[in-house]
């Protein structure tokens, strides 16, 4: 059964309740996690980087794995604070009373989802048929690719 896109859920005037509650308790504590997280391992690299400045810098680095992990704590800080720029957004969402209802169909999305995935924007179902039809145009792509260059990809 397909939904039919009722359209982004309307603001409520004041959002109150227990779900509200529990919703605005669940979102600012994973807030404060991520917040002390980023904060936590941008003090570690620059502690470590007073410690050993020659450590730090493409420009001074000769040794791969000291390159490697720099990368990797970059983009694990990086990928923390898109995290955090989504809890905000959803944040937001509470207070103008559209949080928690699936951007597709309005429906609610549901306790169990936003737990796991507190910056949900779609329920379960939207979701799932979201990343089979972006699983479909990459299939499609794939074959028009191939077909229009059948040596693509290949030595």
């Amino acid at each position: 059964m397909t939904k039919i896109r009722k359209g982004p859920a309307k603001a409520a005037e004041a959002p109150t309740g227990a779900r509200y509650e529990e919703l605005k308790r669940m979102l600012t504590e994973r807030q404060r996690e991520i917040m002390a997280e980023v904060q936590g391992k941008i003090r570690d690299v620059r502690t470590e980087g007073a410690e050993n400045p020659q450590k730090h810098g493409a420009w001074n680095s000769s040794d791969p794995e000291i390159d490697i992990q720099e990368d990797i704590e970059f983009a694990l800080i990086q990928m923390k604070a898109e995290t955090l720029e989504k809890i905000n957004q959803a944040l937001a969402r509470l207070e103008e009373g559209t949080y928690g209802h699936c951007f597709e169909c309005g429906d609610e999305i549901a306790q169990p989802r936003l737990r796991a995935l507190p910056f949900a924007v779609r329920c379960k179902d939207c979701e799932e048929a979201r990343e089979m039809a972006q699983q479909h145009e990459r299939a499609q792509a794939r074959r028009s690719r191939d077909f229009f260059d059948p040596g693509f990809g290949k030595n």
